[in-house]
């Protein structure tokens, strides 16, 4: 398997989003008659989307309103929201910095440390509106803020690094023991970040109730430039899918995978369902919302769920509000509004009836799936030609 690029050297090929498409179904469904439900455990969301754990993505009133319209959104632990009694001045402040001046704000921003009673306050907050709550910290906090997290009412606990596996080592500091972060998190548990068959495999076997899919994909995540490292997101999906039921099969327990990163728009979203996903996570699209606390800009991080800035600034238009996003209508021909209802027509014309179905959809491969016929769109600066 695979192809040779040098003498005794062989790859793999994978894919991303860009390099395949769907194919028509053999029934049509109507798009109202599909259903996009997941379930986390016990706990059954409306819609398979989650918002990233990004400072500039989630703050109490964007998991709010996400929750309120069937969604999860996943508020970063170690970010603003817990370093501030006013994060959105400490947002201000990146944003209003000049370009030269980027690192240096966000290193400063996120040099004053975390106050734990902030973080009992962020969730009681978004308590209180009675929607879900999920947080998310990084593994070597992950018991000391999952014990904080649960008691002050957290629904959800997310553990993210850049690469997560089963069995770490080092001589410098204690490592975390899933197994035994299992035992003290009663809520939900999702780890991530992982990309390969073997690593999902392990973690499923920690007891985790879901795990993210992607390293890399991100649109502020610099893992691949900067260290080499990724695996294109239709593979990770499929290969992740493929552990998820083999240990389905052996155990009786079935363990979501939530593909994380990469995905900018409807198709995206709909080709990592395809590609045997349960639900996904999304952070640039959402960082385009009125209700987001970046107002539209993008910061670099050397890793997005972390206080570990890189520095470049991107100012993009904000995309209309939350529930437009998610729901339409779309006043956009990009692709970046009414990501769920792009899915239910998607399955539709797949002849999915639900999330299970949309994973058996056929795959082709097909790079120039974008740009085939579409030089009129190019000339005039609509849909996929912009």
């Amino acid at each position: 398997m695979g192809m040779w690029v040098g003498r005794g050297r062989k790859a793999r090929r994978c894919y991303g989003f860009d390099e395949i498409a769907l194919v028509p179904g053999r029934i049509t469904i109507n798009p109202n008659d599909v259903d996009v439900k997941w379930k986390l455990r016990d706990v059954e969301f409306n819609i398979p989307i989650l918002a990233a754990a990004m400072d500039g993505v989630v703050d109490s009133r964007f998991a709010i309103e996400m929750g309120k319209l069937g969604g999860l959104a996943v508020l970063n632990l170690e970010g603003v929201q817990t370093r501030y009694d006013d994060p959105q001045e400490a947002i201000d402040k990146i944003i209003d910095a000049q370009m030269q001046e980027s690192t240096r704000v966000i290193q400063e921003v996120y040099s004053k440390p975390v106050q734990e009673e902030l973080i009992t306050k962020r969730i009681r907050e978004i308590k209180a509106a009675g929607v879900k709550v999920a947080v998310s910290s990084i593994p070597m906090k992950a018991e000391h803020f999952g014990k904080i997290a649960q008691e002050a009412g957290a629904d959800v606990f997310v553990v993210q690094s850049t690469v997560t596996t089963a069995k770490h080592y080092s001589t410098e500091y204690e490592t975390v023991d899933f197994f035994k972060l299992r035992r003290h998190i009663g809520i939900p548990l999702i780890i991530g970040n992982c990309v390969t068959y073997e690593t999902t495999l392990e973690l499923m076997e920690t007891g985790a109730d879901a795990l993210l899919i992607g390293v890399g994909p991100g649109a502020a995540c610099t893992t691949r430039g900067v260290l080499g490292i990724g695996v294109p997101q239709v593979t990770a999906t499929a290969d992740a899918a493929a552990a998820r039921d083999f240990y389905y099969k052996q155990t009786g327990r079935y363990v979501p995978v939530i593909t994380d990163g990469g995905m900018s728009v409807g198709g995206d979203i709909c080709k990592a369902f395809a590609s045997g996903a349960d639900a996904v996570m999304v952070g640039s699209s959402f960082s385009r919302a009125e209700e987001a606390p970046g107002k539209g800009y993008h910061w670099g991080m050397a890793m997005p769920h972390a206080a570990l800035p890189r520095g470049t600034k991107i100012k993009t238009r904000v995309a209309g509000t939350l529930k437009q996003i998610l729901f339409g209508p779309a006043e956009l021909d990009d692709g970046s509004q009414n990501l769920v209802g792009a899915l239910k027509t998607s399955m539709g014309n797949c002849g999915a009836r639900n999330i299970r179905e949309m994973q058996m959809t056929e795959l082709i491969i097909a790079p120039a799936i974008k740009t085939e016929g579409k030089v009129f769109q190019q000339f005039q600066r609509v849909g996929m030609g912009k």
